[in-house]
């Protein structure tokens, strides 16, 4: 398993909009292959800034599966415009789980 954290910051003002563009997103991730779960957080000192968190079976699953699929398109669609530059995406793996 691997997770995905997307960066996001978004223009200042446009945060609900944001956030409605990606509970509409949400049944484009959940349908798509190896997608295991998703959420997302908002920063408390950067109200504007938001990291999603997507579970994936593989990173191909994101990269060549989901990425340029029409789901992808129809998220882009929901949420880019509200986007203040370029989200900043990467894969992580687990390698320890204290407690």
């Amino acid at each position: 398993m691997f997770l995905e954290i997307a960066q996001i910051d978004v223009k200042p003002g446009q945060e609900a909009e944001f956030e409605a563009g990606v509970a509409k997103a949400a049944p484009f991730f959940k349908r798509a292959k190896g997608c295991k779960a998703m959420s997302l957080q908002r920063s408390v000192e950067k109200p504007s800034r938001y990291r999603l968190f997507l579970t994936w079976e593989t990173v191909e699953n994101h990269t060549k599966d989901f990425y340029g699929s029409a789901d992808w398109q129809e998220w882009r669609k929901l949420v880019a415009h509200t986007f203040d530059g370029t989200p900043s995406v990467e894969h992580v793996q687990e390698t320890l789980k204290a407690f």
